[in-house]
């Protein structure tokens, strides 16, 4: 049972699930079909400014039929990147060029949402589109990173750990990101607590050893978290939807698991949180993943039923119908295709055409190439 009523089904007439419109809170999504956040790391400018680059990919996918697409982790400072070729929104420079992408978004008909992250000890590294590996050295363009307590990633620089007014500091940097998204015209904003960032630093007991009142027990580790999404809740209003992205686990003993992830989610939906994107994973290396088809979807169910919060499931669902089915069948409430919606930016038509449903996902400009007029040929 989902706790409150800021996330509703759309009434439908025999729609696949898939193509259900579900609406949180003011916004109505159009379908079920969204795109995670999917790092590019294509600002050549090195500034944080999205280009025609982040247009293109992002613009196409919801001319495919996406309901919500979801822009990349974007830094909430310049010290909060993964790599120094990521988009920011921590300048107006940076707002103004998202609004140009999140007006052909909703031409498209589709939501646009953000991904508000700080690396934290896993911040200045080689991306990997260029031929290094590791961290990206001070006198070549690096930054000393922060964490909770003064470990390592492995095989990475060591962090400086934060004090008061650096926790602080980062909590009002996501505060600014927040209404700075609001200015640049996205429609959803998410909260990046997953895969070893900053957020999920804090979180786990692997990596906290802090023994004041940002870490030890559950209520301090989680304290972040819930700062931030009180502070960027404040800025949004209430109109508008927040997401938080969880690692269900960390695959490793002792360390940060669904038991946690459900507890905290239902923290955070106390604090003004909508919506939960549940994945896996980041915080260590060397870990045994067992990787398969839909894998960490059992994960989106457990936090669903346990804290009864939305969830949307992602990694390796790969085609329409285990979409299909996990909506149907209520282990998610949405599904975000990423390396496959990469592969095939138009996957939302193609799941239209497969699932039989209405053809008014198709834009105009496409239609004359709908299946039902082409003799089924997608």
């Amino acid at each position: 049972m989902i706790r409150d009523d800021r996330v509703a089904a759309v009434e439908h007439d025999g729609t696949p699930a898939l193509f259900r419109p579900i609406r949180i809170r003011g916004l109505e999504i159009r379908n079920r079909i969204w795109v995670p956040p999917l790092c590019q790391y294509s600002v050549t400018e090195r500034d944080g400014v999205p280009h025609d680059w982040h247009l293109v990919h992002l613009g196409s996918m919801a001319a495919g039929g996406a309901g919500l697409v979801i822009a990349e982790a974007t830094a909430v400072s310049p010290d909060g990147r993964i790599s120094d070729y990521d988009t920011g929104i921590w300048n107006d420079a940076q707002a103004d060029a998202w609004a140009r992408i999140t007006r052909f978004l909703r031409s498209q008909g589709a939501a646009s949402g953000i991904q508000l992250a700080h690396a934290g000890r896993k911040a200045s590294v080689w991306p990997e589109t260029v031929d290094r590996r590791g961290s990206q050295p001070i006198e070549e363009g690096g930054w000393t990173t922060v964490a909770p307590s003064p470990i390592a990633f492995d095989g990475l620089r060591a962090p400086v750990a934060l004090d008061e007014a650096g926790i602080r500091g980062v909590i009002e940097d996501f505060r600014a990101a927040a209404r700075r998204a609001v200015e640049a015209g996205f429609d959803v904003v998410e909260v990046h607590a997953a895969h070893g960032y900053l957020v999920h630093q804090f979180l786990s007991p692997l990596s906290n050893l802090r023994g004041d009142d940002w870490g030890g027990d559950l209520r301090g580790r989680a304290r972040l978290l819930l700062e931030i999404v009180r502070a960027v809740r404040a800025e949004i209003g209430e109109r508008m939807p927040m997401f938080v992205r969880f690692s269900a686990t960390d695959w490793a003993p002792g360390g940060w698991d669904e038991e946690q992830t459900s507890t905290v989610a239902g923290w955070a939906a106390e604090a003004g949180a909508d919506f939960f994107d549940i994945s896996t994973g980041g915080l260590v290396r060397d870990v045994r993943i067992p990787v398969g088809p839909a894998y960490q979807a059992a994960h989106a169910e457990f936090v669903r039923g346990r804290a009864g919060v939305s969830v949307s499931a992602v990694g390796r669902i790969t085609t329409p119908e285990q979409a299909e089915r996990l909506v149907a069948s209520g282990a998610a409430d949405a599904v975000m295709f990423g390396k496959a919606m990469m592969r095939d930016p138009h996957l939302a038509l193609r799941a239209a055409n497969e699932l039989g449903a209405s053809a008014s996902v198709w834009p105009p400009q496409y239609r004359r190439a709908r299946p039902e007029v082409n003799d089924g040929e997608f």
